[in-house]
């Protein structure tokens, strides 16, 4: 018998997607991790994950031809990964997430993962006061000032994933209140470092930390038609 497409939304919805704060953690370690809950997830003995985390600093090289020409420190570690995207910087002041999801029929889409992940971000930056949106041609979430009509943009969140076995690995980064000078370590994606910004520096209400936790997992969980637990 066919399945109507309420009846197929009802299923998506009984999905659930978990959160692990792991505080601050060092990259190497957050990174193995990360991939061993991803096989375990393969393997169908863990449930869907958003783990957030905070990293020392560290600059990651995804697999961008030409990411590590984008590198400008020689005093900050850096590490080659198996996600998309170019060169990232990462550090205190800063939440990163990693859901670790095993997309369903329908949802193995590389481009669908991002935009979710884009649309969670600017939902959760929008109960902060900022109007974040896309830049096209520029995967991550960009924000004017709030309350600004100025036309300018800047980058408040990186993404760069990857999918194994049909399961997501690696995901945002939100600058939150970092310093945002450390962005001269690097041509962030490629990018001149004045365009980035923090939630701090464009004006946002930010609420503690295992708030703003939460209405990520919120919406992360909304975006991909889970239940948050």
């Amino acid at each position: 018998m066919a399945v109507s497409s309420m009846q197929t939304m009802g299923i998506a919805a009984t999905k659930r997607l978990f959160i692990e704060d792991l505080g601050r953690m060092d990259y190497a370690a957050a990174l193995e991790l990360m991939r061993e809950r991803a096989e375990r997830r393969a393997r169908g003995e863990v449930e869907d994950t958003l783990l957030i985390v905070e990293h020392p600093e560290v600059i990651t090289l995804g697999r961008r031809r030409g990411a590590r020409d984008n590198v400008r420190a020689k005093d900050v570690p850096v590490v080659e990964v198996e996600r998309g995207g170019d060169v990232t910087w990462h550090g205190p002041g800063q939440i990163v997430g990693y859901p670790i999801i095993l997309l369903g029929e329908g949802e193995r889409d590389v481009h669908a993962v991002l935009r979710n992940l884009e649309d969670a971000l600017i939902a959760t930056l929008a109960e902060c006061g900022l109007d974040a949106t896309r830049k096209p041609g520029h995967t991550g979430v960009w924000s004017p000032p709030a309350g600004s009509s100025a036309p300018a943009l800047y980058k408040v969140a990186s993404l760069g994933i990857a999918i194994t076995r049909w399961v997501t690995t690696h995901g945002f980064a939100l600058n939150v209140d970092n310093d945002l000078t450390r962005f001269e370590t690097i041509n962030p994606c490629g990018l001149d470092s004045a365009v980035m910004a923090s939630m701090r520096s464009l004006g946002a209400t930010i609420p503690p930390h295992e708030a703003l936790a939460a209405r990520l997992h919120h919406h992360v969980a909304a975006a991909f038609h889970r239940s948050p637990h």
